[in-house]
């Protein structure tokens, strides 16, 4: 068929109807029905389901940057990079929390374009000069590490130890509560042998994209990313207000990979989609190339400790993750329900806000059912 051009300058995209996309339209709103209906269990009072430790207990679990209520679910579905599907509103700026992490892979994807990280497992220390990046363990940590969450520096950045986010799971997160153990102590392996979810971590990595880049990392990401995109300029990305830092005689915000203590992406799905069906048609924005092939390739290349991830992008390589959705499938997941879901195989792109995440494979297998298969 012939795809209409992307990447519109206006807020939407021309629908597409649902049989020209190659769907069953009952079945098709029957997902639609099937994400209003599983709404994520957080409160939409997000402040107070953070102070009643969703992540971890007082006083590690202190708000340091802002933070929103949340609304109710809405998204949207893309094939064949026109809108098959939508609900709610779709133009309400939410919090996306660790959706953010996948953001400064791209971030990351435009310095590695640019030359400003030569090699992914060159140490960040050889053209990072701070001192969280200094000593034998710290100074000898590699970018690829930081990416793919095998870093296991150690220390404290911005008032946060990184300890606090020691034995996290995320199972427990979705649903609400924070694992038992989260948060003891354990010791540390060697960096690149032991996998873990860590927001200090991921940080640090955005703190050593700032210096590299020499300017506020939101400002690159408009420039890059956004403006080329046609989004909106209703976005913002926050850091914690014990995160600015001087970069070139400037005071500058280091902003933060998710919303765990407040901060993060706050930003609709509308302009979610349009950065999914960037990478989803492999960087490019219609002729114009944002980020390289090369880059989408190693975002999505599993971590030997954890073939679900990639560098800051969940992957379903192994058929795991996500059992109802194809294995070349890739997600940016933020906690609470956040969703962007990138299928190469069928040419999708979904954003979900506030979606259970219990229910979330369950509507993947409805949606890849909807398609007609006649």
């Amino acid at each position: 068929m012939t795809e209409a051009p992307l990447f519109p300058p206006t807020a939407a995209w021309p629908p597409l109807n649902p049989a020209e996309a190659g769907f069953d339209a009952e079945r098709l709103a029957a997902t639609v029905a099937f994400a209003e209906a599983h709404e994520s269990p957080w409160r939409r009072d997000i402040r107070a389901q953070l102070e009643a430790g969703n992540f971890e207990p007082p006083p590690d679990n202190e708000i340091i940057g802002p933070v929103a209520p949340r609304g109710g679910p809405n998204g949207l579905l893309l094939r064949h990079g026109r809108v098959v599907a939508r609900w709610g509103d779709t133009a309400r700026v939410d919090m996306t929390f660790s959706v953010a992490k996948s953001y400064l892979s791209i971030l990351a994807g435009l310095a590695f374009d640019d030359g400003l990280i030569p090699d992914l497992d060159q140490p960040v220390a050889r053209t990072v000069d701070h001192p969280t990046l200094a000593g034998p363990r710290n100074g000898a940590i590699t970018w690829r590490q930081l990416l793919q969450l095998t870093s296991e520096w150690e220390g404290a950045l911005f008032g946060k130890s990184e300890q606090i986010d020691r034995n996290r799971s995320l199972t427990t997160e979705d649903a609400g509560k924070p694992a038992a153990v989260k948060g003891a102590a354990r010791p540390l392996q060697a960096p690149g042998s032991h996998w873990e979810y860590n927001d200090v971590r991921v940080n640090l990595l955005s703190l050593a994209l700032l210096h590299r880049f020499g300017r506020a990392l939101p400002e690159v990401f408009a420039e890059r990313i956004m403006r080329p995109l046609g989004a909106s300029d209703t976005w913002r990305w926050e850091g914690y207000r014990t995160s600015f830092v001087e970069i070139g005689g400037r005071r500058v915000q280091s902003v933060s990979g998710g919303g765990h203590w407040g901060g993060g992406m706050f930003i609709h799905a509308e302009d979610q989609a349009r950065i999914g069906l960037m990478v989803l048609r492999r960087g490019l924005c219609g002729e114009r190339r944002i980020l390289s092939e090369r880059w989408i390739d190693l975002s999505v290349e599993p971590c030997p400790l954890n073939r679900s991830y990639g560098l800051f992008w969940w992957l379903n390589s192994d058929g795991t993750y996500k059992p109802s959705a194809g294995k070349d499938s890739y997600f940016a997941m933020g906690a609470g329900g956040n969703v962007t879901w990138v299928d190469p195989t069928h040419d999708l792109v979904a954003v979900l806000r506030w979606i259970d995440p219990a229910s979330l494979d369950a509507w993947i297998g409805q949606v890849l059912g909807a398609i007609d298969r006649t």
